[in-house]
């Protein structure tokens, strides 16, 4: 029997999952390690506050800014995002690993040249923007896809403070203005407030490891 590390991911996780044109959607990558009910909730408030037809659950590689030696294997990442991603228009998925691409620019410029037509807004946790200046081609990122950053515990003024708010401060869009952002021209940004998860996949990790 194939230990977990060794568990094939299967093909269907490698393909782009399929969007028609004139459809909103919405793209949420992350480690997921592992996958939990706080990224659920982000994955369900961006459905309804933005109004998007589908969101794309991008399961990476690894993320180059974390060391990659406590991440769990590709195909248990994903099994574990299958079983809380319960909404049908959420589609789990892991193209990046099939095209070789690490960093979250390169993925945004895949993303746009196969699908001409189709409105896509990137999502991201309020945490994440603290630091979203140390990624690679972040401004090149800005300027790819409208982004709708959803508030965490103990990051809501955040948008406030973090260097892409404030040099992107022109481009923000009031919240109530959420839905209309997907079909919004490069740079488009708000912050959505609303329930927040205490979770984290750091904190998981460490209380299993007792």
């Amino acid at each position: 029997m194939l230990s977990q590390a060794e568990q094939p991911v299967p093909a269907r996780y490698f393909r782009m999952p399929h969007a028609a044109k004139g459809l909103t959607v919405g793209l949420f990558g992350g480690s997921f390690n592992p996958p939990h009910a706080g990224h659920s909730l982000v994955a369900e408030i961006a459905l309804r506050r933005l109004a998007l037809d589908q969101l794309w659950w991008m399961v990476t590689p690894g993320n180059p800014l974390k060391s990659g030696r406590e991440l769990a294997p590709l195909a248990e990442r994903i099994e574990l995002s299958e079983r809380i991603a319960r909404n049908p228009r959420i589609k789990v998925t892991a193209f990046e690993a099939a095209h070789h691409v690490r960093h979250t620019a390169d993925t945004l410029a895949l993303v746009k040249a196969r699908n001409p037509g189709v409105d896509f807004v990137w999502i991201m946790g309020a945490d994440s923007l603290r630091d979203f200046h140390r990624w690679q081609r972040w401004r090149e990122i800005v300027l790819t896809f409208p982004i709708a950053v959803i508030d965490r515990p103990g990051a809501t003024l955040s948008f406030l403070s973090s260097v892409v708010a404030k040099t992107f401060d022109y481009a923000r869009i009031d919240e109530g203005d959420a839905p209309l952002l997907a079909r919004m021209q490069a740079p488009a940004w708000t912050f959505i407030h609303g329930p927040r998860s205490s979770l984290s996949s750091t904190a998981i990790r460490k209380a299993a490891k007792g």
